[in-house]
């Protein structure tokens, strides 16, 4: 369990801390409001809703409107989370993945240049489900309300196939991006998570390439 902070929380308040905290500590994504309803046995994410409310008015929490999982931990919650786990992004071990951090692509070169290689970070092996190749920093809030925020560290594995629905990393033409993937029987479609983005369409004979496919989130926030 991660040190509590120094203002006094009720008990619940307490449990739904731990759970953002554990949450973010496992994926680098807040829970949503129904899933820790779901968690905690409330009848409606409302209820999860009042309470991160409270632990906003402490000021644990911080509530980013429009999103799902708009939850920032702040002050004593967000210090405990990060020496906790400090070093995940210093000493490197034997339980601990290499992975580059590519910053700008440029147009028509391979995503793992060394010249688009910014750093490596050494990260537990066990924080993702699937094992990422490298760490793709997010430009712009395109894919907000899929918790995935500008600066954050999107972990992707290499790949040429993705499924519908899935979160890809995309190439078109000179541009690199970061989408929801959809096909029909003629067209693929790129999503976006945020209603002030529109929807690419990709025409056939458009160049296009799947470069990897999302499998966990760094939160920008656990880097400072």
């Amino acid at each position: 369990m991660l040190n509590a902070p120094s203002v006094k929380l009720t008990v619940r308040q307490q449990q739904i801390l731990e759970l953002i905290q554990g949450a973010i500590a496992r994926t680098g994504a807040p829970p949503t409001r129904a899933e820790i309803a779901a968690e905690l046995g409330f009848k409606s994410a409302n209820a999860a809703e009042e309470h991160l409310q409270a632990l906003a008015r402490k000021g644990v929490i911080e509530l980013v409107s429009g999103t799902s999982r708009g939850i920032r931990l702040r002050g004593d919650a967000l210090r405990s989370l990060h020496e906790s786990r400090s070093h995940q992004f210093t000493l490197p071990g034997l339980s601990q993945l290499a992975l580059p951090l590519v910053g700008r692509v440029a147009a028509g070169s391979p995503i793992l240049a060394q010249e688009h290689v910014d750093q490596t970070y050494y990260v537990e092996n066990t924080l993702f489900q699937h094992k990422p190749d490298y760490l793709l920093k997010v430009r712009g809030m395109s894919m907000r309300d899929a918790g995935i925020m500008d600066g954050d560290l999107l972990a992707v594995q290499a790949t040429r196939e993705a499924r519908n629905g899935q979160i890809i990393v995309a190439r078109l033409g000179e541009e690199v991006t970061v989408k929801r993937l959809k096909r029909t029987k003629d067209l693929i479609e790129l999503h976006a998570e945020n209603p002030d983005y529109p929807t690419i369409i990709v025409e056939p004979g458009e160049p296009f390439e799947i470069e990897g496919l999302a499998v966990g989130l760094i939160r920008n926030t656990m880097l400072m």
